[in-house]
């Protein structure tokens, strides 16, 4: 496979460190939330505070907002803007293949934490409920920790979301 996008779901420190070597070896360009600018800048300034070294990570070409298509060959995902882990989170839904690359928003019997900048607990459930949970029960969760999942064990078992 032959990388041809670079989308972050968010732009906390563990999901940027690698946007450097993404851009360069394969020559494309950075495409975030715009309130997530913010955080993208500041990782170089306290990545020492976690052991990291951190180069400034390249600057987005184009900013992604709620309802974009994002196509590649055959395939698109629908951007859908989450706020609520950071100020600037998305999720990418596959409505052909039935999942959703989902970042720190939903995981297997939890929900991202809040208490970073930019975070806000009431927002992050709303976030959940209107633009996760309006999904089909067969829809495939990828989280950016831990085990995937879906949305019908979420919505039965995620002690966060009864």
């Amino acid at each position: 496979l032959i990388p041809v996008k670079l989308l972050n779901t968010h732009c906390h420190i563990d999901h940027v460190l690698g946007n450097n070597f993404v851009a360069s070896t394969f020559k494309i360009g950075l495409e975030i939330h715009a309130n997530d600018l913010a955080t993208l800048n500041s990782v170089a300034d306290y990545g020492h505070l976690y052991g990291f070294n951190c180069e400034p990570s390249p600057q987005p070409i184009a900013f992604l907002k709620d309802g974009d298509m994002i196509n590649f060959g055959n395939s698109k995902l629908e951007v859908r803007y989450v706020p609520g882990h950071s100020a600037g989170h998305i999720v990418l839904v596959s409505f052909e293949d039935k999942f959703v690359i989902c970042g720190d928003v939903l995981f297997r019997g939890s929900i991202g934490r809040t208490d970073l900048p930019g975070g806000d607990y009431n927002t992050l459930i709303n976030s959940i409920k209107t633009k996760l949970l309006t999904l089909a029960d067969n829809f495939k969760i990828y989280s950016g920790h831990g085990p995937s999942t879906t949305i019908s064990f979420e919505r039965a078992n995620n002690p966060f979301l009864n």
